[in-house]
């Protein structure tokens, strides 16, 4: 019988990578037998296409991918954008000049299809040496060292020659909770920004050897970007009934498709408020939790 699903949906940390921040040969070969059955599979993270860029290539990605939280839709080949939802530039301003007042430097998500830059940081200037990396937090000089991205440094984000590119504005801390911020941040823009607030997946060996025990993320988007969103203006451009999409998450960021979507996976590693709105539960991203929940839809069981 042919698969109930048209549409693999699959978060990347906590997910599709494991503990390492690696693919596993059991994930890899399931993602090949889930297209040669002819299922699409695509790639559904928060991550921006740049960070995602090293796993689309070892997992050879072709189809188009969910990006940015849901903010973007964008072909792995090309580096195209071809869908997005950016933020309204007197909001960018309001939050940053939000976060700046709490001390939080603040990271501004561009898209890199015209700008060809990844963010724009807004940073406190430093009497020698003016803006810059220093005042960022110890998991964001790691993460942008780490993925090669490109970022840009200002003061204020007046300096923003961007400011109609921008999809996303975030703070992020490393070791400590930012639970208070968020909370403000969604006080003061409900209704007008979706938030999304999460402690960062499974860190890799080399993130814990520089210190880096947990990181903590708050962002805000288009009201209208979500993965959830972004899967449905995926489907609609790729002709699929939403419907037939099965998605595989784990983090609060997932919560939406894995609501929504016509088969919701929770990983075994995944927190609990994702497990309570999945329907199906699979193993743990360190037990290819992805290539047995692909297997379970190849076999007609889910």
């Amino acid at each position: 019988m042919p698969p109930k699903y048209d549409l693999i949906a699959v978060d990347l940390d906590g997910t599709l990578l494991d503990h390492s921040g690696r693919v596993s040969q059991r994930n890899l070969d399931a993602l090949a037998r889930a297209r040669k059955a002819g299922i699409i599979v695509t790639v559904c993270t928060g991550r921006a296409l740049i960070e995602s860029t090293p796993i689309l290539k070892a997992i050879a990605q072709s189809d188009p991918v969910v990006v940015s939280g849901g903010a973007m839709v964008a072909c792995p080949n090309t580096g195209e954008t071809l869908e997005r939802f950016t933020l309204d530039t007197d909001l960018v301003h309001e939050a940053v000049h939000f976060l700046r007042e709490r001390n939080h430097p603040a990271l501004i998500l561009k898209d890199p299809h015209p700008t060809q830059y990844d963010y724009l940081a807004i940073t406190p200037d430093h009497p020698t040496t003016g803006p810059g990396e220093h005042a960022l937090d110890a998991a964001s000089r790691w993460w942008f060292k780490k993925m090669g991205v490109r970022v840009r440094y200002a003061t204020s984000v007046h300096h923003d020659e961007d400011h109609q590119h921008s999809v996303r504005v975030g703070a992020y801390k490393a070791n400590d909770s930012i639970d208070d911020l968020a909370a403000q941040l969604a006080q003061r823009f409900e209704g007008r920004a979706s938030m999304q607030h999460f402690q960062g997946a499974l860190l890799p060996k080399d993130r814990v050897d520089d210190g880096i025990h947990s990181v903590h993320i708050v962002e805000l988007f288009h009201t209208k970007a979500d993965k959830w969103q972004a899967i449905e203006r995926l489907s609609n451009r790729l002709k699929i009934n939403p419907a037939r999409t099965a998605a595989i998450g784990d983090q609060l960021n997932d919560l939406s498709m894995i609501t929504h979507a016509g088969l919701g996976i929770a990983m075994g590693n995944a927190r609990p408020e994702i497990k309570a709105v999945s329907k199906r539960q699979t193993a743990t991203c360190d037990n290819s939790g992805v290539a047995d929940a692909i297997d379970k839809i190849l076999a007609g069981e889910w």
